[in-house]
């Protein structure tokens, strides 16, 4: 008996209540399937999302995963955050029932073009810049034809109209549930983590790598089993898809060899010979063709966003743009006005002369030097610290002594960040200060910080040490900021 497509079944099993789960629950419902929703929360835990999918015809049990419950399904959907050496998922995979996420069961169902965007770091920003641009497109449509053809990046199913911008995701609307709503001429762009491409079983049309340093170690253990999930997003692609990869990261421009359709990159710096994308010359952005032609996009002087990393990022959104057949004025329309996304590089407050940024997306080591990079010349009070994801600390603790004045930990990893900082080589900060949670980081740093500096919490940990995740973080260090004397 032949397999039943995921998309297709008629009796789900779903893990995972919160966002990604909730999308599915809705997906299969709305396909008259059986549908379970499972989680180890116990009821009261779950009111909200219990109230929240009332009007579906969904099986909720509670309070742990039971074995019985992998007696029929055809299907077991994961959410992101639920691990994949769960006992009941490693009893279903013993089972052969296939194992399926959000992100992929999107791919394989959405009506329209889709861009999928993953990597280490700038997810967010790049996925809101697409959407940016493809809305502006759609705005200006209303039944007008675009002009793509074979040099611009043509997918063969590409419609020529774009009637409106679906952007979500792991940015916060996992868009599953509103497949049924999309049409033809829509484009949907996805944010994808690399929970999501584990078990993906299909991929977009558009698949972005933007770059891949070491996270989420704490799941997947090894870099390459890391480096593997992120190359999932190109696995099921086929020959008229498009793989948008970053030419300045070894990793991600390691996985050009296993794209399956035309591969377009992006980078600060010229392209490799024979490589189109799009880079930085000068103070403009421009589009190279492989046989070196050059197509000006945007200036430089438009992009709002600081530092380095948000210039790739605006780098791979105009590539994307350009592989959509978008033109120019949509690419502009897309980027101006656009001062970031909250909790990344967030401007709060300037107070007493002091800037205090909002950067607690910044959950690895990594990702806190791409910020300090962003800051050419001003002091810097830096505050880090949380719960540690098994990441390696030593270029942070000498990013750390080549430019913070004053260092503050706190949370579970600050025994561990601060023994990184003393073994590194070069000056110490001015002071380096241990508190207990962030509340007490923010009042050292109001009595550390003089006019003209920059406090940054940029914490290269996982929140949950204590906070549900890294947005209450930035919400608790934004009130804690304003409310300053």
């Amino acid at each position: 008996m032949a397999a039943v497509r995921p998309e297709h079944a008629r009796w789900a099993l779903i893990l995972g209540a919160g966002r990604q789960g909730a999308s599915l629950a809705r997906f299969y419902a709305r396909q008259d399937a059986r549908v379970v929703l499972n989680d180890r929360r116990g009821a009261r835990d779950l009111a909200s999302a219990w109230a929240a999918l009332a009007s579906e015809s969904v099986t909720w049990v509670t309070g742990g995963h039971p074995r019985f419950l992998l007696q029929g399904p055809e299907v077991v959907a994961v959410s992101g955050g639920v691990p994949l050496d769960l006992p009941l998922l490693v009893a279903a995979r013993q089972l052969g029932l296939p194992l399926v996420s959000d992100a992929g069961l999107f791919f394989a169902v959405a009506p329209c073009p889709t861009v999928g965007i993953t990597g280490s770091a700038g997810k967010t920003t790049t996925t809101t810049l697409v959407g940016r641009m493809v809305a502006a497109a759609a705005r200006e449509a209303h039944g007008v034809a675009y002009s793509q053809n074979e040099e611009q990046g043509d997918l063969a199913a590409l419609p020529k109209l774009f009637r409106k911008a679906w952007v979500g995701g792991n940015i916060g609307n996992p868009l599953l549930h509103q497949v049924f709503d999309m049409q033809p001429a829509d484009v949907a762009v996805m944010e994808v983590s690399s929970f999501q491409l584990d078990i993906a079983h299909a991929s977009p049309r558009v698949a972005v790598v933007l770059n891949i340093t070491p996270n989420h170690l704490d799941r997947h253990g090894t870099m390459d089993a890391y480096i593997a999930a992120k190359a999932r997003i190109l696995a099921f692609q086929r020959a008229d898809d498009v793989a948008v990869l970053g030419w300045e990261d070894a990793h991600a421009w390691a996985l050009r060899d296993q794209a399956r359709g035309r591969v377009v990159g992006f980078g600060l710096t010229p392209p490799p010979s024979g490589v189109t994308g799009v880079y930085l010359k000068e103070d403009t952005f421009v589009w190279r063709a492989a046989d070196g032609h050059e197509e000006p996009l945007l200036s430089a002087e438009r992009v709002a966003l600081r530092g380095r990393h948000n210039r790739l990022n605006v780098a791979a959104a105009l590539a994307v743009a350009r592989v959509l057949g978008l033109g120019p004025g949509h690419m502009r329309a897309g980027v101006e006005g656009f001062t970031g996304v909250p909790h990344r590089l967030e401007l709060v407050r300037v107070h007493r002369g002091v800037a205090w940024y909002n950067d607690s997306i910044a959950t690895s080591p990594a990702r806190v030097l791409a910020a300090l990079a962003s800051f050419e010349h001003e002091p810097i009070v830096l505050l880090a610290g949380g719960r540690d994801k098994h990441l390696p600390w030593d270029a942070f603790a000498r990013a750390v002594r080549q430019r913070v004045q004053h260092l503050i930990l706190f949370g579970e990893a600050a025994p561990l960040i601060r023994e990184a900082v003393d073994a590194a080589d070069g000056p110490l900060p001015h002071s380096l200060s241990v508190v207990p949670d962030l509340h007490a980081a923010v009042q050292k740093a109001a009595a550390l910080a003089e006019p003209g500096a920059v406090v940054l919490l940029s914490p290269g940990c996982a929140s949950f040490d204590q906070f549900r995740n890294f947005a209450e973080r930035g919400e608790k260090f934004r009130q804690w900021v304003h409310a300053l004397p």
